[in-house]
């Protein structure tokens, strides 16, 4: 099965209303504005999502709000993932996933399994999911890396496994899983700062935090380093560094929330543990924001 997740797809937030519920009318404004500026899929309900204090029936009006807003316009990759197997594939047996295009499944956080751990994982999982399977490595989470040996391992012995979302900032990494995947499976950067330079090496694209604010700038530049226009690709990728360097300075997402709310797209509202963006940190987005010209 070839990956069908090409170019640019963001990791949308969730954004709340200043009392904590989520704001639908905010998410629906997200999604719009994204599908008006390029960006080529979505997928709801990872890490950006705050997909860990979503409650289950907060987590199905969110795809609700996005299915209605999409209107089938962008394919829509769900998360269904963690550390425990069994109750990720009751989430998938138990979820209408007629909707999606794909699920994104993180590697098994926290219990910090081996490597023939993490294939048993995504074994149980692909042999229980209908849909196309986006692997999602990132070690700074997961506290364990999945190994490019164990992701091709995958990636060869199950169809329904068609890429993966490497976030472990390793260029040595990704390189290693572009030279040796096989034909059609899809290496998908989860590091906006490597992004480029790794659609410029072969990879299928990135799914973005700063994409979903920044939609028709970052968009342009992968499908440049898709095709090879290093030079102009670049040139973007220079004016989007400051910004991606920011909002991963204190968290991930009360930096990006911080620049949606610059953006009058929605709160910079989080769940605790969460704590939004230091003052200090809101001034320096706005300054970039006031500079920028797309």
């Amino acid at each position: 099965m070839k990956n069908p997740f090409l170019g640019t797809g963001i990791a949308i937030v969730t954004p709340f209303t200043k009392d904590g519920n989520v704001d639908h009318k905010a998410l629906a404004n997200i999604v719009e504005f994204n599908i008006e500026n390029g960006t080529n899929y979505i997928v709801i309900s990872g890490t950006t999502g705050e997909s860990v204090t979503i409650t289950k029936q907060e987590k199905q009006d969110i795809i609700d709000t996005i299915s209605k807003a999409n209107n089938d316009r962008l394919p829509l990759v769900l998360g269904i993932g963690g550390n425990n197997t069994a109750e990720v594939i009751n989430e998938i047996k138990t979820t209408d996933l007629s909707q999606f295009a794909g699920i994104l499944s993180v590697s098994p956080y926290y219990s910090k399994p081996t490597q023939e751990g993490i294939y048993q994982h995504f074994k149980a999982i692909s042999q229980a999911c209908p849909i196309p399977i986006i692997l999602y490595n990132v070690p700074g989470r997961t506290a364990s890396n999945m190994s490019p040996e164990t992701t091709l391992r995958l990636a060869k012995d199950y169809e329904n496994i068609v890429a993966v979302k490497e976030a472990g900032n390793n260029v040595a990494q990704y390189l290693h899983l572009l030279k040796d995947k096989p034909e059609g499976f899809g290496i998908i950067s989860g590091d906006d700062d490597l992004a480029l330079a790794v659609a410029l090496a072969g990879a299928d694209g990135v799914i973005s935090v700063i994409g979903q604010a920044m939609p028709k700038t970052f968009s342009k530049m992968i499908a440049l380093g898709r095709e090879g226009e290093a030079k102009k690709a670049y040139k973007l990728h220079f004016k989007l560094m400051e910004i991606t360097s920011l909002i991963f300075s204190e968290n991930n997402p009360a930096g990006i929330k911080a620049v949606l709310q610059a953006l009058n797209l929605c709160n910079d509202t989080v769940r605790l543990p969460l704590v939004e963006a230091t003052d200090d940190l809101k001034q320096k987005i706005k300054n970039y924001l006031s500079n920028f010209n797309s």
